[in-house]
């Protein structure tokens, strides 16, 4: 295997210290458009004896599927690892396409809002530039595995994994994400890509009901407050726009999918704030720059810009992050639950204190990371094996939950009776 990683921040720096402690591939190339910052994640993960010879940095425009497809063929790269934002989805997507190498990403296609009923019916959903493209990969004997984070991605596979082990029939998948961390030292400061969760947040949040298919809300809609594990406790979390909701009614049966994110009432009021003030914007605007001369600049740049970078954030870090699928419906045969109504909340936590001490990457992007490694060694042994474009809940759950655990970082699963059962 061969593989060419686009993107060196927070989440592909993670991904190269966590890669690099396995053996199954040949050669892993990581490029940036900022080749200094390749570099850096290269020569983190030198060792005693020197570097790693199976690293080498690259430069490559994640915005031009020709030269993506140009850098493929010229390293004769077998997978492309998209990790940079959804911004550059389309280009990196076709550009592994043109150069014949299997495609994997963490986050998917944009959307666009229903131009007159936004909050009622869906636009371009997330994924859907991707999965108009689907017969293409197929005809070209290829795979494109999106959505393989942590969220979507792991959230995913828990999802088929009830399907296929605990239950006979779902009434609701629901992603439940939340956390405990603080950053000492910033009254505010994302823990990931605020370009990334304006994007998300401030869109309206798509819901699948089975007799009504996708439909949208507004955003933040919803409220609950969700117990988390392992001492994270009682968060409130809202709806908001997410691709499992886009993707797990395509292979697993359930009457109604959501995704909910515990924000905090501070960080939607200042999404809010955003939003009202323009700065969620990314056409760029007209601004005067030293000297009188005009400047074209996109509002949610200049916010972050403003804001530290979420990969440097670690060692100012405390406590746990949570990403998990709650599952309602009817236990399966040979479970305790046979018959009877249960809910299940299948979960994986990381706590950043042992993330920064083993890793060196703070929780949250370390999380995400290390789930599309663990698809590509899948894919390495043949474990997992496809092709067209295809989410993590069409491929067996067990292995990937089995890897997940050999890298030192199990999951776990909190069983109980629904209230109203």
């Amino acid at each position: 295997m061969r593989i060419l990683q686009i993107g060196a921040g927070g989440v592909g720096a993670a991904a190269v210290r966590i890669a690099a402690r396995r053996a199954f591939f040949e050669t892993y190339y990581v490029g940036d458009y900022d080749l200094d910052r390749a570099e850096h994640a290269v020569a983190a993960v030198s060792g005693t004896d020197g570097p790693d010879p199976r690293f080498a940095a690259v430069r490559v425009d994640a915005s031009d599927a020709a030269a993506v497809a140009a850098l493929c063929r010229e390293h004769r790269i077998t997978h492309v690892f998209n990790a940079v934002d959804p911004r550059f989805v389309m280009p990196i997507f076709e550009g592994a396409l043109a150069a014949g190498a299997d495609y994997l990403d963490m986050a998917m296609s944009l959307s666009r809002p229903h131009p007159d009923r936004p909050y009622e019916l869906t636009g371009v959903k997330l994924g859907d530039e991707q999965f108009a493209a689907a017969s293409r990969w197929e005809a070209a004997d290829r795979l494109a595995l999106v959505g393989i984070g942590v969220e979507p991605g792991l959230s995913d596979i828990f999802a088929r994994y009830a399907a296929d082990h605990l239950f006979t029939s779902i009434d609701e998948v629901g992603v439940r994400d939340g956390a405990n961390l603080t950053v000492s030292g910033y009254d505010f400061a994302p823990s990931f890509s605020i370009w990334t969760t304006i994007e998300e947040c401030l869109n309206p949040p798509v819901v699948w009901e089975s007799d009504r298919g996708w439909f949208t809300t507004e955003p933040f809609s919803e409220p609950e407050v969700f117990d988390f594990p392992e001492g994270i406790g009682p968060v409130e979390c809202v709806n908001v726009e997410h691709e499992e909701v886009l993707l797990i009614p395509r292979w697993v049966d359930a009457r109604r999918v959501t995704f909910k994110y515990g924000l905090g009432n501070e960080f939607i009021d200042v999404l809010r704030t955003l939003h009202k003030l323009g700065l969620d914007g990314t056409s760029p605007v007209s601004v005067r720059g030293a000297g009188g001369q005009s400047v074209e600049v996109s509002p949610r740049d200049v916010v972050a810009a403003n804001l530290p970078d979420p990969a440097g954030l670690g060692s100012r870090m405390s406590g746990k992050t949570c990403a998990g699928t709650l599952v309602r419906g009817i236990g399966a045969e040979g479970t305790p639950f046979a018959g009877r109504p249960r809910e299940t909340y299948l979960y994986h936590v990381v706590d950043n204190e042992w993330s920064m001490r083993e890793y060196g990457s703070q929780a949250v992007v370390w999380q995400t990371a290390i789930n599309p490694v663990v698809a590509l060694e899948l894919l390495a042994s043949g474990a997992w094996t496809g092709t067209g474009v295809l989410g993590p809940e069409a491929l067996d759950p067990v292995p990937f939950l089995d890897l997940l655990t050999e890298y030192g970082s199990p999951w776990g699963q909190r069983d109980s009776v629904p209230a109203c059962g």
